[in-house]
C-alpha cells in the first residue's frame, strides 16, 4: 500500500506532485483560494479537496478522524511575521498563527513524518529563536527535525530557488535533507522549444510546433500530446518598442533615458540569459518591468507554460482558471523536482523502516 499523505496549504499542489512522482498518496488536500483548489482538483484526480480557510474548518472533524491512517503531513503555511524588520519575531505573532494550525493537524493526526516548507528567513529570523521555539513545539510532539535551505536549481530546476525546509520524524532520527544533484538545466534546456509565439500570440491549448531539444524538455514532454498554457502577452506599443532596443543578453542599461521605467524590480526590462539559471519565478511574470522575466530574444514576456516549466512542472499538468489565478499558481508553488527530490528520502527511510520491523 502507499504510504498516504496530508497537503495544507497545498496551492495548485507542486508539493503534492512531486509526492505522487515518488509513490505517495496523497489522500486529502486543503487550500483556501477556490480558483486555485479547481486548479488543483484538475490536475490531482484521486485526492479529496476541502476548499476553505483553514481556520475555519473544524480540524477534529476534517482530519483528526484521519488520525493512525496518515504517514505524512506536507505544505507550507505563510508566515507574514518575517518579512518586518525590528520586531522580536516569534510564533505568538499573530500574523504567523496559520503556522499553528499546521502543528495542530499533525498533533491531531500523529503522522510518521511531516515536511514544512518555508521562506529561508524561517530559520534564521532572530538569531534562529523561531526556527528554536518550532524545535520545542515539535520534540514536545515527539518529532526530531532535519532543516535546512535548499536552493531548487541543486535539484535539476532551471532556477535560483531557495526554500526552508524541516522534515520531522516520530521516534526516531529524521532523514536527512537531499543531497544536491550535479546536473544544471537552463533556462534554454527548459524552453527552447517553445520559442516562436510573439507578443499577443497563442492559445490555451495548440499542437507542438518544434520537436523536444533537451533531456528536461522530453522529460517535462512525455505524458502530453497537447501544449496547454502557452500565450504571451500582447504588450503595449511602447512596451514592445522598448524591448526591441533590448538584444540579447542585455537590460535596460542600453535603454535611452526617455525608455527608462521608475520600476523598483531587480531584473526590470532585462532579458533573461538562456545559459543561465532562472531568477525565482513569481507571480508577476507576464510584465517585463516586474523583473527579470523578458524572453531571451523574442520581444515578450515568458508564458504560463514557460514559467511552469522553469517551475519543473510537465506539459500534461493543465492550469486553468483565469490568467491572474495562472500566474499566483505557478508563482507560488513548490518547483515538484524539489518536492520529489524530498519525497524521494523520505521513501528510502519507509523502506529502511520496513526492512527491520
Amino acid at each position: 500500500m502507499k504510504p498516504r499523505v496530508i497537503d495544507l496549504f497545498a496551492g495548485v499542489g507542486g508539493l503534492s506532485l512531486g509526492f505522487e512522482k515518488k509513490g505517495f498518496d496523497v489522500v486529502l488536500a486543503n487550500e483556501y483560494d477556490a480558483s486555485i483548489a479547481t486548479s488543483y482538483i484538475a490536475n490531482h484526480k484521486n485526492t479529496k479537496m476541502i476548499v476553505g480557510d483553514i481556520t475555519s474548518l473544524d480540524l477534529e472533524d476534517t482530519f483528526g478522524k484521519l488520525a493512525g491512517t496518515i504517514d505524512v503531513v506536507i505544505g507550507g503555511p505563510p508566515c507574514q511575521g518575517f518579512s518586518q524588520k525590528g520586531q522580536r519575531k516569534t510564533i505568538h505573532d499573530e500574523r504567523n498563527f496559520l503556522f499553528k494550525y499546521y502543528v495542530s493537524v499533525v498533533e491531531l493526526v500523529n503522522p510518521k513524518y511531516f515536511v514544512m516548507e518555508n521562506v529561508p528567513n524561517l530559520l534564521t529570523a532572530e538569531g534562529g529563536y523561531f526556527r528554536h521555539e518550532i524545535e520545542e513545539l515539535f520534540n514536545k510532539l515527539g518529532y526530531s527535525l532535519e532543516y535546512g535551505v535548499l536552493n531548487a536549481s541543486d535539484y535539476g530546476v532551471p532556477q535560483n530557488r531557495r526554500r526552508a525546509i524541516i522534515i520531522g520524524k516520530l521516534d526516531g532520527d529524521a532523514p536527512k535533507l537531499p543531497v544536491p544533484k550535479r546536473n544544471k538545466v537552463t533556462i534554454w534546456d527548459a524552453i527552447s522549444d517553445l520559442a516562436y509565439l510573439e507578443s499577443g500570440e497563442g492559445s490555451e491549448e495548440q499542437e507542438y510546433k518544434y520537436p523536444a531539444d533537451s533531456d528536461y524538455e522530453k522529460m517535462l514532454r512525455k505524458d502530453s500530446s497537447k501544449l496547454f498554457n502557452h500565450i504571451a502577452t500582447k504588450h503595449s506599443p511602447l512596451a514592445l518598442e522598448r524591448l526591441a532596443l533590448i538584444p540579447p543578453n542585455a537590460g535596460r542599461e542600453v535603454l535611452p533615458k526617455e525608455h527608462l521605467t521608475k520600476s523598483i524590480y531587480s531584473g526590470t526590462w532585462t532579458r533573461m540569459k538562456k545559459d543561465e539559471i532562472s531568477v525565482t519565478i513569481t507571480t508577476r511574470f507576464d510584465t517585463p518591468s516586474s523583473g527579470k522575466f523578458t524572453h531571451p530574444f523574442l520581444n515578450r514576456a515568458i508564458t504560463v507554460r514557460e514559467a511552469a516549466r522553469i517551475q519543473s512542472f510537465p506539459d500534461d499538468f493543465h492550469f486553468v482558471g483565469n490568467k491572474g489565478s495562472q500566474m499566483k499558481q505557478v508563482g507560488n508553488a513548490v518547483p515538484p523536482l524539489l518536492a520529489a527530490a524530498i519525497a524521494e528520502v523520505i521513501m528510502n527511510d519507509i523502506k529502511e523502516e520496513t526492512k527491520h520491523e
